[in-house]
C-alpha cells in the first residue's frame, strides 16, 4: 500500500500544464507559534504532490496526517484539527499496514536530521485539491499535522506518533474556487 503512495517523481511531468493545476500551501507553525516551515501541495498526474521544507523539529521520524479541520488552536496542542482525515464514502482505518486501511489523510513518515531540518517529497493519492468528491477543500478546510514521532502504521487512531507538535492550515493558491461555507443553521 505504502508504494501506491510514493511513486517516482518522473511520472509527475505527464499532466496538465502547471498553470492550469490546483495548488496548496500550508505554513507550519509549532506550539509556542514559531515558525517551522511551509508545505506546498500540487496535483501532478498520479495524486498530489507535497513538499515539506520544515526546520527546528526533533531528530527523528514524524508522522505527517491531514486532519479533518482546518483549525491550528496551540492552546488544544492541535487537537482542534480533529481526527485523520476520511475521504470518500467508504470509513477507513488509520495506517498502511491495518486491514481496512490507510484514511485518506494518511502520509509516510519523514525525517528531521541531527540539525532538525525535514525536507522531502511525497505523492499521495488518498485524496484531491479539486472540488470534487475526494477534496480537501470542504467547508471547514483541512490541517497538516507533524507528530513527535513515527507513525507505526497500526495503532489506531493514530499510529502511537505522540503529541502534535506542529500546525498548518492547507490554504487553495491556485485553482477552482472552494465550496462555499455551510448556511448556518436556525436556532
Amino acid at each position: 500500500m505504502l508504494a501506491a503512495v510514493l511513486l517516482p517523481i518522473s511520472a509527475l511531468l505527464a499532466a496538465a500544464p502547471a498553470w492550469a493545476r490546483p495548488h496548496a500551501v500550508a505554513h507550519l507553525k509549532d506550539l509556542d507559534g514559531k515558525a517551522v516551515g511551509i508545505a506546498t501541495f500540487s496535483t501532478v498526474a498520479r495524486g498530489v504532490l507535497i513538499e515539506f521544507d520544515l526546520t527546528g523539529l526533533p531528530s527523528g521520524p514524524h508522522g505527517l496526517h491531514l486532519h479533518s479541520a482546518g483549525n491550528c488552536d496551540a492552546k488544544t496542542g492541535f487537537t482542534s484539527a480533529g481526527p485523520i482525515l476520511q475521504v470518500g464514502p467508504v470509513i477507513r482505518k488509520h495506517g498502511y499496514l491495518t486491514d481496512g486501511g490507510p484514511e485518506g489523510g494518511d502520509l509516510p513518515n519523514q525525517f528531521a536530521g541531527a540539525d532538525g531540518r525535514l525536507h522531502a517529497s511525497v505523492i499521495a493519492n488518498g485524496f484531491a485539491l479539486g472540488n470534487g468528491k475526494r477534496s480537501i477543500f470542504d467547508h471547514d478546510g483541512v490541517a497538516l499535522i507533524v507528530d513527535q514521532r513515527g507513525d507505526d502504521y497500526r495503532t489506531q487512531p493514530l499510529g502511537n506518533a505522540g503529541a502534535r507538535i506542529a500546525c498548518g492550515v492547507v490554504v487553495r493558491t491556485e485553482g477552482p474556487l472552494p465550496r462555499p461555507p455551510l448556511p448556518a443553521k436556525a436556532h
